[in-house]
């Protein structure tokens, strides 16, 4: 496809270079073209129709860092727009990279000996709660680094790390001999 590439004037481009939205990948436009991934969108996105035309949109104006749309709406659809690309086998791949780069973080607890960790959502549902970070060798959950915790949580859905260790059951560490309570 002839679309422009990261950090491209592109909205979604603008979007996920922002300061705090390291966690998210770069959603392909043929997959948000894609009518059948959008399903069920319309009713949970209020003006649906306006905040895809912005998501699509190629040649978003950051100069004046205005929304001809509801900016919000925009921001919503994109997240449940990703939540959904990163279950796919091509999304799963791009979030491995930043997994295996250690874009998310190590678990803080030293048992788990710098564990990498993957982002996940407490609800499916926009706007309950934040983003937070899994450790896949302790089984926890915790608060990432204060630069990431504005993401909604949503935007990554409750069963990301699952699906994700589900597909690539190689980088699944050994649990931990005694979780500590």
């Amino acid at each position: 496809s002839g679309r422009k590439s990261k950090s491209d004037g592109s909205w979604v481009g603008w979007f996920i270079n922002l300061q705090g939205n390291e966690f998210l990948c770069r959603v392909p436009y043929e997959y948000i073209e894609d009518r059948f991934n959008l399903t069920g969108l319309e009713t949970i996105v209020s003006n649906f129709h306006q905040a895809l035309g912005a998501v699509l949109d190629t040649e978003f104006d950051t100069d004046y860092g205005s929304f001809e749309t509801d900016p919000e709406s925009t921001v919503q659809l994109y997240g449940l727009i990703h939540a959904r690309y990163i279950l796919s086998a091509r999304g799963i791949d791009d979030m491995c990279l930043k997994y295996q780069r250690g874009d998310f973080g190590i678990c803080p607890r030293i048992y788990c000996n710098g564990q990498l960790m993957l982002p996940v959502g407490l609800t499916d549902r926009i706007g309950e709660s934040h983003v937070k970070v899994y450790c896949p060798r302790c089984r926890d959950v915790y608060q990432p680094h204060d630069r990431y915790a504005i993401l909604d949580g949503a935007m990554f859905g409750c069963s990301f790390p699952h699906m994700f260790f589900m597909q690539l059951p190689h980088l699944l560490p050994e649990p931990m001999p005694e979780k500590y309570t």
